[in-house]
C-alpha cells in the first residue's frame, strides 16, 4: 500500500489485497497483484473511469497501456518478445491481478461479469469458466547456453570465490530455483548421502522435496564449509555475505541475482541469468531419458504440464519419433528399388 497509494483511494481494492495478505500469500505475491491492480487504478483515474462499472473496453485502456509503454529498464532489456516494451510475461502478470480483482467483485454481489475476459463467472461452471484473454499468451520454450557458451560462463566462475561456485553448481545439480538455493540452511545438507532438503516454505509451489547432488559439488561445498567456519560458525542460512557491510548475513536473492549478472555479461552470455541453471538442468534429465513425472517431481513441479516444456526442449519424443519413422520410409523406398529392379 505505501508503494501503490492509489489502493488506499479505493476501499473495495484495499480490501481485495488485505484478503490475500490475511490468506498467507507470499510477500512476493502481493507485491505483484499490488502493482498489477495499482496501475490499473492509476489509468482509470486518469481516464475517468469508475472501476467498479468498467466494461470491456475500458480495461482495453489499460491494455494498450501496457502494450505501448516502454520499459524502464531501457537498453538492459535482454528478451523482448511483446512488440514493446514490456515482455509478454508481464503483460499477462499485470492483467491477472486486474482479473482476480473482478472475480473478487462478483463474489461480492458488486458485479455480474468479469471485464478481462479469462476469469469470466457462469453458474456451471464457477470462474474461470471459458473466456479468452485480452492479450494472446505466447508459450515459449525456456532458454539455454549451448556447449561453448556453457563453457564460457564456467570459464569466469572459475574465478569467482568458492561460495558462488558452490551455489552455482548446487543450482544446477538440484535444479534449484533462485529462492530454494539462497534459503538453504546447513541443517539442510545431508553430506553422507549428498541430498539436500528443499523444505515446502521456501518453494513456490508449498511442497518440499529431497534432491541429490554430485561428488564433485559435494567436494566444493566441503571446500566452502571449511571457508566459512573462518568467519562464522554459527548454525543457520547456508550462504552468508562476506561484504564489509553486511559480514555474516544471509545472502539475498539480490545478491545472487547480481553475481550472476556480472559473470553472464563477463562471458559474453547475457541472456544467462540465475533460472538458466535450472532449465538446464530439466533439460538435461529429460535428454538423458528421465520419465516425465520423474522430472516433475524432481523438480517439485505442482503439474506435469510445466515439466513438458523441457521434454520438448530437449527434442527426445520428436527425435525418437522421427528416427522411427525415417528407419520405415527409408526401408519402403529401398524395397521399392528393389522390386522396381526385379521386375525389369
Amino acid at each position: 500500500m505505501e508503494k501503490w497509494p492509489v489502493l488506499g483511494r479505493h476501499p473495495r481494492a484495499a480490501e481485495w489485497l488485505q484478503i490475500w495478505t490475511d490468506l498467507g500469500r507470499a510477500p512476493r505475491t502481493i507485491d505483484a497483484y499490488a502493482r498489477g491492480l495499482g496501475e490499473y487504478l492509476l489509468v482509470c483515474e486518469r481516464e475517468g473511469i469508475d472501476p467498479l462499472t468498467a466494461n470491456r473496453s475500458q480495461v482495453a485502456l489499460f491494455v494498450r497501456e501496457l502494450t505501448t509503454r516502454p520499459s524502464s529498464r531501457g537498453p538492459n532489456v535482454v528478451v523482448l518478445d511483446s512488440g514493446s516494451g514490456l515482455a509478454n510475461a508481464t503483460l499477462q502478470q499485470r492483467l491477472v491481478s486486474v482479473r482476480l480483482f473482478y472475480d473478487f467483485l462478483i463474489e461480492e454481489g458488486v458485479r455480474e461479469s468479469n471485464p478481462v475476459g479469462r476469469g469470466r463467472y457462469t453458474p456451471r461452471g464457477g470462474f474461470g469458466a471459458g473466456g479468452r484473454g485480452l492479450v494472446p499468451r505466447m508459450v515459449k520454450l525456456p532458454w539455454i547456453p549451448n556447449d561453448q557458451q556453457w563453457r564460457d560462463v564456467l570459464d569466469v566462475f572459475r574465478g569467482e570465490p568458492v561460495r558462488n561456485r558452490v551455489m552455482l553448481a548446487l543450482a544446477y545439480d538440484a535444479a534449484l530455483r533462485r529462492e530454494e538455493l539462497c534459503a538453504l540452511r546447513t541443517d539442510d545438507i545431508d553430506p553422507g548421502h549428498r541430498m539436500l532438503r528443499i523444505r515446502a516454505e521456501t518453494t513456490k509451489t508449498r511442497r518440499g522435496r529431497a534432491v541429490p547432488y554430485s561428488a564433485a559439488t559435494g567436494a566444493l561445498l566441503a571446500e566452502y564449509l571449511v571457508h566459512r567456519a573462518t568467519f562464522s560458525s554459527a548454525r543457520g542460512p547456508l550462504f552468508l555475505s562476506e561484504s564489509r557491510r553486511n559480514p555474516g548475513q544471509p545472502l539475498t536473492l539480490w545478491t545472487w541475482s547480481k553475481v550472476v549478472r556480472r559473470v553472464a555479461l563477463a562471458a559474453d552470455v547475457p541472456q544467462f541469468a540465475t533460472h538458466t541453471l535450472r532449465h538446464l538442468c530439466l533439460t538435461d534429465l529429460a535428454r538423458m531419458g528421465w520419465e516425465l513425472h520423474a522430472i516433475a517431481t524432481f523438480a517439485g513441479h505442482r503439474s506435469t504440464d510445466s515439466t513438458m516444456a523441457y521434454i520438448h526442449l530437449s527434442g527426445r519424443d520428436l527425435a525418437a519419433k522421427l528416427n522411427a519413422g525415417m528407419a520405415q520410409i527409408h526401408s519402403w523406398r529401398v524395397e521399392t528399388l528393389a522390386d522396381g529392379g526385379e521386375s525389369r
